[in-house]
């Protein structure tokens, strides 16, 4: 599955018109109102607050006021058309005074989208496992070898070696003779 790898930002003036283009990694539509619910306090009195997300089969637009599909679609396509997964892409706008046209509309909200969902910032995300693993001293080396891949969250060193890890389904097969729990599955980056 494809996403993004970090939050990103993007503005452009066009026609006096400022628009902010914002991009986010979500899991679920929840996450996407709170999203929504911080622009809006973020950038008060914005005309609109567009925005296009993609969560599994969950698909959603909004052209928030602007033209009926000049906003909210150029947006979604552009999520789409990457083949992104758990993006949301809000583009905010304070209208400057001049009309844009719909069709210049829905190529300038095309191309705010575009401008924030970066090829350099799209990576693949695989089902993996958030866990705590406990070993000791001496299996540090081979335990280190085997999580060469994953991303460590935290290391504590006390009767024994202590780690908060996310790893792949690959990696954990490779733990099974350790002690360790799992936590809850996540998407984690492909390594």
């Amino acid at each position: 599955m494809l996403s993004i790898k970090v939050n990103d930002k993007y503005e452009e003036t066009i026609k006096y018109s400022k628009f902010i283009a914002l991009s986010f990694r979500v899991y679920s539509a929840v996450e996407v109102d709170n999203y929504l619910e911080m622009i809006k306090e973020e950038y008060p009195n914005a005309n609109h607050y567009c925005y296009g997300y993609v969560i599994g089969s969950d698909i959603k637009s909004s052209d928030d006021g602007e033209p009926n599909k000049t906003a909210g679609i150029p947006i979604l396509n552009q999520i789409t058309g990457n083949n992104l997964n758990n993006v949301l892409v809000v583009v905010v706008r304070y209208y400057g005074g001049i009309k844009l046209g719909a069709g210049n509309l829905a190529r300038t909200y095309a191309k705010m989208a575009k401008m924030v969902v970066k090829k350099e910032n799209i990576i693949t995300l695989v089902m993996g496992y958030d866990i705590d693993i406990t070993f000791n001293y001496s299996d540090s080396k081979e335990v280190d070898y085997l999580i060469a891949n994953a991303k460590i969250l935290d290391k504590k060193y006390e009767d024994k070696v202590f780690y908060h890890l996310l790893v792949s389904e690959e990696v954990l097969n490779s733990l099974k003779k350790y002690e360790y729990k799992i936590n809850k599955k996540e998407y984690i980056e492909k390594e």
